[in-house]
């Protein structure tokens, strides 16, 4: 990413951590970034691809991680603690990305069906991790949807 792609893209994180998507404008992303509309526009076409970019990098971010470092762990309860480990730090790093994504996965508006499609796929992630572990009788049988889903409710709350 070049550094003018890289200061949009991080004036729009805190933009839309701060003031939510719908309150912030085009002009503003400009003018915190200090380039016009048409340096702007030649990176991105319009303040949905910003968002769409943002958010899908955040959430590649967090998978890739979690497919790194739990590949090496010898059963799905070390993976599953560096999962949360990771959890902490991608929370920690990038707080306005998650924050951004949470306020987004509520309505019917496109970006909003991409934030639960993100989500989904997390938790699919997550969800594998579990299923391994009670087929290898690592964790207690149960619903391997709600001890996924668990993870990411904690950032709900």
């Amino acid at each position: 990413m070049n550094r003018t792609k890289r200061k949009i893209f991080e004036a729009s994180m805190k933009l839309f951590a701060e003031k939510g998507y719908d309150s912030t404008s085009v002009e503003e992303i400009t003018a915190t970034v200090g380039v016009a509309k048409g340096t702007l526009y030649y990176h991105f076409s319009s303040k949905e691809e910003i968002f769409n970019f943002l958010v899908g990098e955040g959430m590649k971010l967090l998978q890739n991680s979690i497919e790194i470092k739990t590949s090496t762990k010898p059963n799905s309860i070390e993976k599953l603690k560096a999962v949360i480990l990771i959890e902490l730090k991608v929370l920690k790093k990038y707080e306005n990305i998650i924050s951004i994504i949470l306020s987004q996965i509520w309505g019917s508006e496109p970006r909003h069906k991409v934030c639960k499609e993100l989500v989904g796929q997390y938790i699919e992630v997550v969800k594998g991790i579990v299923k391994e572990g009670m087929e290898r009788g690592e964790i207690i049988d149960g619903d391997p949807d709600i001890v996924a889903s668990r993870n990411f409710c904690y950032y709900l709350f």
